[in-house]
C-alpha cells in the first residue's frame, strides 16, 4: 500500500503567512428589500459589494447543492474493506466500507478536510489535516476517532509512502527553516523513532518508495512538469546517489519497487508522453514497457506478488484502465467502466484494484475491479440532490488552431436545444495549474447552469495544459510566451462566436488559481467580447504573487513565470494589475484569507484598483479558507453570489 506520486506540480502548494490584507475600499453592499427574506451567510464570509443571496435562489437551487462525492483512499488489508473520503457535513471525512454498496461508517469527525491511509498490515490508520485551507499539514495517528499529533505542529508535512511491510511511513517537512522539504522516516506506532533522513535544498522533494527490504528509498527532486530527478537514498547513512543523468530534461511521474527489487517508473525520456517501463537503478537506463500508446500514462500501481501492473492512461482527457502482464507484455483494457476520469488507484493484497471513477453523469464514487476477470465492482453511489444524472450532458471536443498555428481544443457543454431553443449565453471556464488539463467530469453545481438556466459552459486546454505532450506543456513558460495562452482563449472566441447555438452577444468568462490570471487578462485583452469576469483565487500581479508566495515552494514558481529579480519589468508588464485601466467589465473576485499559494492580498489589490475607477468589483473572502472553498456552506455561498452575479451581468432580461 504505496502512495503514488501523481503531478507533483500541484502537490507543492504554498504555505504562507501573510500580512493583513490591504485596507479595502467602504463596502457596497445594498440592503435587500423588506420583504425579500435573505440566506443567512456564513460567519467566515466577507461579501464586500455582494447584494445578499435571496433565500428563494437558495431554494431554488438547493437540489444542486447536496450532490456528495466518495473517493477512494485505500484497503484494508486484514478485513477487506474500503476507506473513502466523502462528506456528510460540512467537510469532507474518513469513512469505511465494509462491502460493496454497504453504509458509510464515519471514522474522522473534523472541522477540517481529513485525508489518510490505513497501513499494509491494517494495524495503523494515518491521517493529514491543516487548519483553515492554511496547508500547514500535519500527521497523525487516528485511533478511536481520536487524532495523535505525528509531526510538530508547525511546519508543513506531507505523507508521500508507506513501506510494503508497513512498519514505515515517509514524509517530507519544512521543520528545519521553513523553505527546504527534508526528508523524514517514522513508524507512525512511535513517534519517537522521528529521523531526518536527507537534508535537501528547495521545496520539490519526496520519497516515493522503500525498496523491499527497508534499506533504501527512492527519491524525487521535482523541478518542472518536464523535468524531475531520482536519486536511491540509502537510509541507515543517509547517502544520495543520483539515478540516471541529472543534467537530461527527463520528468518521472511515479517510481514503485516490485517486491524482486525491480524499479518500475512512468518517464517521458524518449517521448512526449510519460510511458510505464522499468528502470535499472545502477545504470539510469529506462526500457519502456508500454511504448504503444500515444498520451500519457496518469498512475500505476504493482500487484503485490508481481503478476500484473494497473495503470491508468489519459486519452484525450478520458481515463482508461488497463492491465500488463510483466512475464509476457501483453496488456488487457478494463471495458466495464464507462468514459470518465479513474483517480486513487491502488491494489489490494488480495489483487482486487481499487480505484475512484467520475464522469459528466456520475459523481465521484468508489469502485474495485476483479483483476481475473475484469469485473466492475461500484461500491459507493454518492447523492446527487435527489436529480437524476442521466439528464447531465456530456460534452463535444472542440479544435481549432490558434493565431500561430498551434492546436489547441476544449470541452464544451451544450444545453438541451429542445427546452432552450435559440442563441444561449457562454461561459469560458479556464483550469489552473497551469500545468494541469480541463477533463470531463462532474460538474456538480454547474449543472444547475446546464439544466436549469441553459447556459453553455466551454473548458479550454490553452497551452500549457498537461496531456499533450511535454513540448506543448512548455509553450506558455515564462513572460516572453505567457501571453500566447491568453491568445489562445481569442481563438476560441473566434470559433465559439460563429457557433449559431451560442450567443456572441452574451459570452463571460470565468477561472481559478492560474486560470484565475487567465480571467484577469482574458477581460483585459477581449473585453469587448466579454460581458464579465469571476476570477477566483487569482494572480493579479506575478512580481508580488512571487514575493509573497511561500519561500519553498518560489523556485518551483519561477521555473513556470519567471523570476521576479531578473525578470521584474517582464513580469510586471504582463500582469492584469499593470493594465487595470483596461479591464472595464463587471469583476467578481473570490479568495480565501489564508490561501498559501495565491495571498489575498493579490485579489484585494486589484478590487481595489478596480474601484477607484468608478467599475464593478464584487469581492468574497472566506476567513476560514485557502486556495478554493472546501467548506460546503462557504462553497454553497460562492456559487449563489456567483450566480447573482451572471443573472446580472451575462444573463439580464434574456435569461430564461
Amino acid at each position: 500500500m504505496r502512495l503514488k506520486y501523481l503531478a507533483l506540480a500541484a502537490a507543492f502548494p504554498a504555505t504562507l503567512a501573510f500580512a493583513q490584507p490591504a485596507a479595502r475600499t467602504a463596502p457596497q453592499t445594498p440592503a435587500p428589500p423588506a420583504e425579500t427574506a435573505a440566506v443567512p451567510k456564513p460567519a467566515a464570509l466577507v461579501a464586500d459589494g455582494i447584494p445578499p443571496v435571496p433565500a428563494e435562489l437558495a431554494r431554488a437551487t438547493r437540489p444542486y447543492m447536496e450532490y456528495r462525492t466518495a473517493g477512494f483512499a485505500g484497503w484494508h488489508p486484514r478485513d477487506r474493506s474500503m476507506l473513502i473520503a466523502t462528506r456528510f457535513a460540512n467537510t469532507s471525512q474518513l469513512h469505511r466500507v465494509a462491502m460493496p454498496m454497504g453504509a458509510r461508517t464515519q471514522i474522522s469527525f473534523e472541522e477540517e478536510p481529513v485525508s489518510g491511509s490505513w497501513s499494509p498490515a491494517g494495524d495503523v490508520l494515518v491521517a493529514r489535516r491543516d487548519t483553515g485551507g492554511n496547508e500547514f499539514y500535519q500527521l497523525y495517528r487516528l485511533d478511536d476517532g481520536r487524532f495523535h499529533l505525528l509531526t510538530d505542529g508547525r511546519s508543513r508535512n506531507n505523507l508521500s509512502a508507506w513501506s510494503q511491510d508497513g512498519r514505515l511511513i515517509a514524509y517530507s517537512s519544512t521543520r528545519r527553516n521553513g523553505t527546504d522539504s527534508d526528508l523524514y522516516v517514522m513508524d507512525p506506532r512511535d513517534p519517537s523513532t522521528d529521523r531526518r533522513v536527507a537534508e535537501v535544498e528547495g521545496g520539490g522533494w519526496a520519497i516515493l518508495d522503500f525498496s523491499p527490504d527497508n534499506a533504501r528509498a527512492i527519491v524525487v527532486e521535482y523541478i518542472s512538469v518536464t523535468k524531475s530527478n531520482l536519486h536511491l537514498l540509502d537510509l541507515a547513512t543517509g547517502a544520495m546517489t543520483p539515478v540516471g543523468d541529472h543534467d537530461r530534461d527527463v520528468a518521472f511521474g511515479g517510481a514503485l519497487f516490485a517486491r524482486d527489487g525491480t524499479l518500475w517508473v512512468t518517464s517521458d525520456e524518449g517521448s512526449e508522453f510519460q510511458r510505464l517501463g522499468r528502470l535499472d537503478v545502477a545504470s539510469g537506463r529506462f526500457t519502456p514497457v508500454v511504448a504503444d500508446l500515444e498520451w500519457d500514462v496518469d498512475s500505476f500501481d504493482i500487484a503485490p506478488d508481481g503478476s500484473f501492473v494497473a495503470f491508468v492512461a489519459n486519452e484525450a482527457g478520458m481515463s482508461r484502465l488497463r492491465l500488463l502482464d510483466p512475464a509476457t507484455g501483453r496488456t488487457r483494457l478494463v471495458e466495464g467502466l464507462p468514459a470518465g476520469l479513474i483517480g486513487g488507484l491502488e491494489i489490494a493484497p488480495w489483487g482486487d484494484i481499487g480505484l475512484t471513477f467520475t464522469s459528466a453523469r456520475s459523481a465521484a464514487d468508489a469502485y474495485s475491479v476483479d483483476p481475473r476477470t475484469l469485473a466492475v465492482t461500484r461500491w459507493t453511489q454518492s447523492e446527487t440532490g435527489g436529480l437524476d444524472p442521466d439528464v447531465n450532458v456530456e460534452p463535444e471536443l472542440v479544435e481549432v488552431r490558434s493565431f500561430d498555428g498551434e492546436r489547441v481544443s476544449g470541452f464544451l457543454y451544450r444545453p438541451d436545444a429542445a427546452r432552450f431553443p435559440g442563441p444561449r449565453p457562454l461561459i469560458v471556464s479556464i483550469h489552473g495549474g497551469p500545468e494541469a488539463q480541463a477533463r470531463p467530469g462532474f460538474l456538480g453545481r454547474n449543472n444547475y447552469l446546464l439544466n436549469e438556466l441553459g447556459v453553455a459552459l466551454f473548458l479550454p486546454n490553452v497551452r500549457g495544459s498537461t496531456g499533450y505532450g511535454k513540448r506543448f506543456v512548455g509553450l506558455d513558460n515564462g513572460p516572453a510566451q505567457r501571453e500566447n495562452s491568453v491568445r489562445d482563449i481569442g481563438a476560441f472566441l473566434d470559433r465559439l462566436a460563429a457557433d449559431p447555438a451560442l450567443d456572441r452577444n452574451r459570452i463571460a468568462v470565468t477561472g481559478g488559481s492560474y486560470g484565475g490570471y487567465m480571467c484577469y487578462a482574458s477581460a483585459i485583452l477581449y473585453g469587448e467580447r466579454l460581458k464579465a469576469a469571476n476570477c477566483i483565487v487569482a494572480i493579479s500581479n506575478f512580481v508580488t504573487f512571487l514575493e509573497n508566495t511561500q519561500s519553498y515552494r518560489r523556485d518551483l514558481r519561477r521555473v513556470e513565470y519567471g523570476d521576479e529579480c531578473t525578470e521584474r519589468e517582464a513580469l510586471l508588464r504582463i500582469s492584469p494589475l499593470t493594465r487595470v485601466n483596461e479591464l472595464d467589465i463587471p469583476l467578481m473576485v473570490v479568495t480565501g484569507a489564508n490561501d498559501p499559494r495565491v495571498p489575498a492580498s493579490e485579489a484585494d489589490q486589484i478590487v481595489q484598483a478596480v474601484r477607484s475607477q468608478g467599475r464593478t468589483a464584487w469581492h468574497l473572502l472566506g476567513q476560514n479558507e485557502g486556495h478554493g472553498f472546501a467548506r460546503k456552506e462557504n462553497a454553497d455561498y460562492q456559487f449563489w453570489t456567483s450566480l447573482m452575479f451572471w443573472q446580472q451581468h451575462l444573463l439580464g432580461e434574456g435569461a430564461r
